[in-house]
Formats: C-alpha cells, structure tokens, sequence
C-alpha cells in the first residue's frame, strides 16, 4: 500500500502570516509614494513648489524697485562706490552689474526659499534616480535651480557676497515647468482630461510671459552700467521689440544688453514657432474632432445629441429642418456624436451661422464613456441614435446601432432614447427604448397600402412632415395651391375639457363630434385613447385631430352670422344672397380652419338621413374625367350605406371553406404585434409556393396557369427578408373583403431562390396566408416579368435592393432601378408602378420625358423651392404625389417629430395597419363613381360618411386626364395629382 499522509492538526506548527508589497515599506518607496506615485499629495507639493517660485520673481521686483544705485554699491559691509562718479564714462563698470543693493530682511527671505527649493530638488533627484546621474545634472530645470539656490545657500557662511547680483528672475520658467507638471497630476487626482487644446495654448502663454519677463529683468539690471533704464522701460521696450513695431524710443545702450537682446530675438523665433505650430496641429485636430460641450451650457441650456455612423448632408438637413420647425426648440442645441470627420459639405453647411449657434459636431464613438461626456449625454433631453441603411450588411448596421443604445442606456439611463433600426427581427433588442422606428416594417407596411389605398405614402410622409401650408400658393394651377396648401395638415392633440374645438360634444357620441367639428371648425378629429366610434366623449379624453396649425395657434372669428343672428334672422337658410358663401367654401380642404363661419346648425334630431342643402344653381354637376378613390379611415364597426359606401360582398360558401379568420400562427420576428387575417385552413405545402415549378399537388409553371380572377400585385425584392411578412400583412387583413384580395407574388433577385428557395423560417411564416406566392427573377428580365403574370397585375412594387445602396458616387445607388422602372414604364403603361428609392432628389427621373414642358415646369418649381430652403421641394413631382415613389429616407421625420408628439408613432403604425387595438380602425379607400357625384363637394363627403357609416375621409385622391404635347411614343397617359 502506498504510504497514506497525515494531514491532522498538529499543535507545534502554527500559522504564518504574510504580508505584501514589503517593497514599499522602506523609507525610500514611503517618500516616493508622499512626493512622486501619489497624485494628490504629488499635486499639493507641486502648488507649493510653484507658489515659492511666482515668490522668488515678486521678491526679485521688490529688491530692484527698492535698490538705488546713487547711494553707492559694492559688497556686504564693504566701502560703497557712488554710481554717479562713473555715468559719464564711456566704460562699462562691471561692479554696477555684479553688485545690487540688498536689505537684510530681504536676504534673509530669499535664502529662506533658496535653501528650501533646494533641498526639495535634492531629495527629488535621489527619488527619481534610476542609475544615470549624469541624464539628472544636465537636465535644464536641475541647472536653473542650482544657479537660483546655490548662491543664496553660500552667502550664509560667506557675508561679503550677500549682495551679489543673481538671476532670481530665471526662476518664472521653472514656474512654468511647476505649472505644467501640476495640470498633469490635477488631471489625474480628479479621473478628468482636458482638451490638448488648453493645455497648448496655456504653454504658449507661459512662454511669452517667461520671455518677456526675462528680457525685462536682465535688460533693467543690465542698463545699469549704462543708461539707467525703469522696469516700466525695460518692459515697454520687450513689448515693442516682441511685436516688431520697434518704434526705437526706448533701446539699450551698453553691448551686454544689446548681445542679451540678441539672445531672446533667437530663443523666440525658435521657441515661439514651435509653439505656434504644435497649437494649429491641435487646433486643426479639434475642428475634426469638435472639441467638447461645455459642461456649464450643459446644465444652462437643453440639448439633444444625435448618434450616427456616418453623417451626410441630407440626413443632416432633414434632421435640423424638422427639429427646428417647432418653436419651442428654438432655444435647443444639437449635439452631434460621429466616428468620422467631418464631411466637406457638412462643415460647409455648420458654417452658416443659422447652424453654428445652435449644432455642435464631435467626432467620437457613442461606445466610450470619453466620448459620452463630451457629448455630456447625462444631461442631454433626448438621445437620437439612427442606422447607417447605404450600408450593404443592414444586419451588421443593426447590431452597430443596439450596442450605440446599450452604451447610451448604461452611461445615461435616465436620457430618453430614440433609436431607429432596420430589421424587424432586431427591434426587440431595444425596446427598452423610449420611441423605436423599424424601417423595414414601415416600409413594406407602406408599399402595401400603395397598392390597395393609392398615395397612402404620399399622405404618410406629409402627415409626418412639419409645413406651414405655403408651398405652391403661388402657383397657377389650382391643384397645386390646394395640394400645397394641405400638405400642412399635421396631427395635433388637446384634452377635451380644454379644447374649444371639442367642448361642446361632452356625452356625445365620436362620430357625432367628428362630424360637427369638421362642419364647424374644419378639423379633422380622427381618434381618442379610447377608441371605437361609439364612444361617448367625456371632458378628461385627448383627442387627436389632423389640422393646419394646433388650436392654440388658430383664431376664431364669427362674422355677419352672429350678427344676424341677433338681428333675427336666424330663421333664414345659409345660402341667402348673393354675399353668403356656401359651405363646402369653407370646409372643401381637409384641416382648413374656419376664418368666416357661416350657419352650422346641427340636423334636425328626427331627420332620418343628413340633409345637406344645395348650391346656387340647379344642382347639376359636370364630372371630372377620372375620380379615384378617397382615403378613410374606417371603424370595424362599420355599416353600409348605399352606392357611396359599398360594403363587403357576402362570400359564397366554398370561400367561407377555404379561408378562414384568424391570427398568423407563424410570426419570423419577435415583437410583431399579431393581426387578425385572412388564412388558409391548413398551411400550404412548401413546394405550392413557387409559383415558376409544378408540384405534385399542381402542374402550374406560370401566373397564367392559375386563372387568378382579381389582378395581381408583385413585390420585385432582392431577397425573402422578414420585412416582407409586414407586406403581406395589410393586404390580408381581415377588413379586406375576401373576394377582393389580390394574388401576391414575391420576385426575387437572389440566385440562391433558384437552387433552395427562401429560408425555412420565412417559408413557414408566409405559407398561411392564401394566394401568396414566390419565384426567382429579375425586372430587366422580360421572361420572369411574363411568368410571374406582369399583364395580369395592377401594381408592381419594386423595393430598394441593399446591394445597390452604397455606390462610389452617393446619388448613383438608384441608377439601375430607375432605369428598369422606366423601361418597364415605356413597355407596360397602364401598370402602376411603385418604386422605392435610396435618394429622395432621385424622384424626379422617375417616369422620365425629356420634351415634357410640364415636367420641366415642375422641375424649375421644384428648383426654387430648393433656393427657399424647403424640405419637401419634390413634394410637387409628379411620381411623388401621385404616390408612385418613395423613399424610407422621408419617414426619418417621424422619429424626429415624435420628440414633441411622442404619439405619432403609435398613431402612424395604426395607419399602416402593424399595430391594432381593440375597437380601433383602419386605413382604407373607397372609390367614387359618377352616380356618387351628387354629393359634390368634400365637406358634404365627410358628413355623408359621419352620420351613415362612422367613417372618417382624411384625404382625396384625384386623377385627372392629360394629353402631353409630345410626339413622344407612349405620351398618352394619365397624370396623377393628389389633393
């Protein structure tokens, strides 16, 4: 057997303590720690080592002041030399600058400091030394203290040389290195860095202070061989020399202080240069830097701070025109924090002194707490990050922007945080947030409802934008006036017991409120926090409403009606005489604040339907050529009325077998709110998506093949992202009628879709919905546009592809698509095309003719409106009202607006139909006919659909017919405007 230990408690052995860091117990090491390691103390003696020397240099002007060469000189108790008996001698008396006169008490003040500064030297020389002796004598600072000490120190046991001249003055240029040394602990005892910026400029002030010190004491002392010169003189003439004005009054007479002129001409132009150079390195570093925010403004005044990857002047431009488009965040600074410098074109634009006052540029990274404080982000009002979409990898552009708010969240939590991400999948890692915008959710959303509910991005993007309605009122068309006028409706909010618009229908019903503010007042009161058309409206509800400016910027006037109101004739209608105007005058455009208001009784209570009166005339109304459908925004508990609002067809029994309503079982995302939606019974086999190959359950290779009864919508993407689960979403809705649901098909430009298809897990998300459907190809590619059923669709939605996105020359990311847009455009006509753009400027080559003198007159609009200084100068492009472009660039207002209306966002998911709530409704269009055209006028529209259906119109959509002047091929086609 192996020997077993014994590992019992013997009692002789005891335990042994041990103690660490012997090392530093000795005498040596305690007094390194006290004078040298430890910052604190290290700082203490430093200030008192600097104050003895700024001592030394007052007490030398206090000798020089108090000595007067006429009452002789010479040595300690030694006979004196009148110094008169030698000024008109040509010689110079050496004695006069060896000798000064000093009083004892004096000296004994002066060897007092002298033999303490060197004492403190010595034992600092033992403490730092590290076996070179020689590297310590020779060093500079070692020399001056022994030519300002050593002296003192022998006059104690030598009398006679007590009053020897020495150059105490020498002893400001150890103050400065004493300074130096002292800012450098004083960083490191308080944990802060000052700017490199202050340190050199504070250098550089010390450096002519020394010098011109210098040369004012020796050149003093030595004039006092020749011309008796003042200290006043001395300096006077240092100055002037210094400056190179050299007006030659004042010049020394005696070659020593002509040679130490010489001398200090020559230390300056080598030490002042360097100086200069080292502080415009720096300078020119911190203008790429941006230097900090000031601590002091930081707690003074309110700021926000905007994290981005890389900063390029339109983002910029966006950002400052609709931050600073609210009035009470005049008073803001913009704090911006980038990784990169400065762009060429940002500089220039933070330049102008609209923006140099107020937007600050640092250049840092938001994952450094340095850079944060800079920024001073703790005290900051809100923290804007945003992502970098010109990037090809968006997911790694994702992942950049969560660890941005992840370090913003642990350096500030208390910073309210605004962060805008890409991908769907990726929002849920910050939804600690205060306001998140997922790009691709809104996006797809969007082009959705484009298809279904014409310029809805259109409307979106104005809704989101702050406008004061003055673009286009000088215009000549009429639809531009109107459609500039409106495109300053924005959403606005007020609690009820405080709103004037809304008093008055406290216990009403919301469509009863709905419709007689709209009559009344012209706004648009769109929804509550608590929601449902039925809703009685109490005085504690906040309403949101769509109008040109907030009621607290509106007027309210009341003209000839109150007047005659009094006089009795109330009885009489509104349209008597010819004075009065009617009232669709007042109300036609949507949000329009009633100025003059004319009789706005409500209905009788016992009227069965809305009776609106008529106009002047016979009531007779010549149509428009093509009327498109009107927006509205419609309650689930929505009723039918008539040939206006025609209500959902009544599906036959094999669709109620073959669709059901219910929720997605499948969401691709985490934190996708769930919606209620038209399914399958059972999920449809992996193999029947592709719409391009025959399966085992079916022979169809093409659109074609499977006979699709309503039109189809096809979707041109790069790949299956989850982004396109928010696509198909609104459009299977389950306030869609069934037997209007269009086919979806998902063209793909990836490759890897011919040889695997999509991934799995956005297979298993889409294969519930019905009629969706997916193949590979490409736009340029005639032979997929066939197969996919481009002559059976209504609308193509062609989606920005990433790998396009960056490109060597910015602007040129969209050349591809808008060349194949166009040409799909000249080979299909009569499809709507709705294209998705990196760059909004790039809108205007969209559906492109070079003849048009209509398009170049909108181009020159368009150029003006640039001139002006507007943010939404394409607004009045033809593709863009008409709401055939887009670019997601135009929704990052949203999450800038929402800094003041923190419900814009939920306000605009429920619009777009990614959110829902129970008893909220939804956005979606109505087409009017002729035989509609009786109710004439918008205002008439909107109290139609109030008091019959409890629907909502928020806009008009208009087409109107147009023959272009061209002799182009093609040029025969319908013009979109949109009111």
């Amino acid at each position: 057997r192996p020997h077993a230990e014994d590992f019992s408690v013997d009692s002789s052995f005891s335990q042994v303590q041990v103690e660490f860091y012997v090392n530093e117990n000795t005498f040596k090491e305690r007094l390194k720690l006290f004078f040298i390691k430890n910052q604190r103390s290290s700082l203490r003696i430093r200030l008192f080592n600097f104050s003895l020397k700024l001592l030394t240099c007052l007490l030398y002007i206090v000798r020089v002041l108090l000595d007067n060469p006429e009452e002789g000189i010479g040595c300690w108790e030694c006979e004196k030399q009148n110094y008169t008996a030698f000024n008109q001698s040509t010689k110079i008396n050496w004695s006069h600058i060896f000798w000064v006169d000093r009083k004892m008490p004096l000296w004994a003040v002066q060897v007092s400091i002298a033999l303490i500064s060197f004492l403190e030297t010595m034992l600092l020389i033992y403490l730092s030394y590290k076996g070179n002796i020689w590297e310590q004598i020779f060093r500079i600072s070692f020399i001056l203290e022994m030519i300002n000490t050593v002296p003192f120190i022998i006059t104690i046991f030598w009398p006679p040389l007590r009053n020897l001249f020495i150059p105490v003055f020498l002893n400001c240029w150890l103050a400065k290195y004493a300074l130096e040394n002292m800012i450098n602990d004083l960083h490191r005892a308080i944990q802060r860095t000052q700017s490199a910026m202050f340190n050199q400029v504070l250098i550089l002030i010390c450096t002519l202070l020394c010098l011109v010190f210098t040369g004012t004491c020796g050149i003093q002392h030595l004039e006092r061989a020749g011309e008796k010169l003042s200290l006043f003189k001395s300096f006077y003439f240092c100055i002037v020399t210094f400056s190179t004005v050299g007006y030659g009054d004042v010049t020394p007479k005696i070659w020593p202080s002509q040679l130490l002129v010489v001398i200090m001409i020559c230390v300056a132009l080598v030490v002042l240069p360097l100086q200069f150079e080292e502080l415009v390195y720096l300078w020119m570093e911190r203008q790429k830097s941006g230097g900090n925010y000031s601590r002091h403004r930081a707690q003074t005044e309110k700021h926000v701070v905007l994290c981005v990857s890389s900063l390029k002047i339109d983002l910029l431009m966006d950002f400052l025109n609709e931050f600073y488009a609210h009035p009470r965040l005049q008073d803001y600074y913009v704090v911006i924090l980038c990784p990169t410098e400065m762009d060429i074109q940002v500089r220039r634009v933070l330049q102008i002194p609209l923006w140099s006052q107020r937007v600050i540029y640092l250049q840092g990274s938001a994952l450094k707490d340095q850079d944060l404080m800079r920024a001073k982000m703790d005290n900051g009002e809100a923290c804007f990050i945003l992502s970098s979409r010109n990037e090809v990898d968006r997911t790694a552009a994702d992942h950049q922007t969560i660890l941005r708010a992840w370090a913003v969240k642990d350096f500030a939590p208390n910073c309210p945080l605004y962060v805008q991400i890409l991908k769907p999948e990726n929002k849920f890692h910050v939804k600690f947030a205060d306001h998140v915008v997922c790009e691709e959710e809104c996006k797809y959303a969007m082009l959705a409802l484009n298809c279904v509910c014409p310029a809805t991005s259109t409307l979106i993007t104005l809704l989101v934008h702050t406008s004061r309605g003055q673009e286009g009122q000088e215009s000549p068309e009429q639809w531009q006036r109107m459609y500039g006028r409106c495109s300053g409706n924005e959403v606005y909010h007020i609690r009820m017991g405080d709103s004037k618009f809304f008093m008055e229908y406290e216990g009403k019903s919301f469509t009863y409120a709905a419709f007689h503010a709209h009559k009344k007042y012209g706004v648009c009161l769109i929804g509550l926090l608590t929601p449902g058309p039925r809703h009685i409206m109490t005085a504690s509800d906040t309403c949101f409403y769509i109008n040109i400016t907030k009621e607290e910027n509106s007027a309210f006037i009341f003209k000839q009606e109150e007047k005659q109101k009094k006089k009795g004739f109330a009885g009489r209608g509104t349209y008597d005489g010819p004075s009065r105007l009617p009232v669709h005058s007042i109300i036609a455009s949507m949000g329009t604040v009633a100025m003059d208001l004319q009789n706005t009784e409500c209905r009788p209570a016992n009227s069965s339907k809305l009776s609106l009166p008529a106009e002047n005339g016979s009531g007779h109304h010549t149509p428009r050529d093509v009327l498109e459908p009107c927006l509205c925004l419609a309650a689930p508990e929505r009723c039918v009325c008539g040939r206006l609002c025609p209500g959902p067809h009544a599906a036959g029994f094999s669709l109620r077998r073959r669709y059901v309503k219910g929720y997605p079982p499948n969401s691709p995302y985490i934190g996708s709110s769930p919606t209620l939606c038209h399914l399958l019974p059972e999920k449809a086999p992996f193999c029947c998506l592709r719409l391009d190959k025959g399966c085992k359950h079916n022979s169809f290779e093409d659109a074609k093949a499977y006979g699709f009864k309503n039109k189809l919508i096809i979707v041109s993407a790069e790949t299956a992202g989850n982004g396109l689960y928010n696509f198909i979403v609104p459009l299977r809705a389950y306030y869609r009628s069934r037997k209007e649901l269009n086919p979806i098909v998902l063209l793909l430009d990836n490759k890897q879709v011919l040889f695997c298809g999509p991934e799995h897990h956005f297979l298993e998300a889409i294969c519930c919905f019905p009629m969706v459907y997916y193949m590979e190809g490409t736009i340029d590619n005639l032979d997929s546009l066939l197969q996919c059923g481009i002559i059976y669709a209504d609308n193509l939605v062609v989606v920005d592809k990433e790998s396009t996105m960056s490109a060597e020359e910015d602007y040129m990311a969209d050349a591809k698509t808008i060349v194949n847009v166009q040409t799909m455009f000249r080979l299909f006509p009569s499809l709507s095309i709705i294209t998705e753009l990196t760059h909004p400027s790039n809108m205007r080559f969209m559906q492109f003719r070079a003849k048009d003198s209509y398009s170049l007159a909108l181009s020159k609009l368009e150029k003006v409106r640039e001139e002006n200084g507007s943010n939404l100068a394409f607004m009045f492009r033809l593709p863009f009202a008409a709401g055939r472009v887009f670019s997601i660039s135009m929704l990052d207002t949203l999450l800038y607006q929402s800094f003041v209306k923190d419900y814009m966002i939920t306000i605009t998911r429920l619009l777009l139909g990614l959110d829902t709530t129970p008893g909220s409704g939804y956005l979606c269009a109505m087409k009017i006919t002729e035989d509609d055209l009786w109710i004439r006028t918008y205002g008439r529209l909107f109290q139609k659909l109030c008091s019959s259906s409890a629907e909502i119109p928020i806009g008009i959509y208009r087409t109107e017919s147009h023959m272009f002047a061209t002799s182009e091929v093609g040029a025969a086609g319908g013009r979109s405007r949109a009111s």
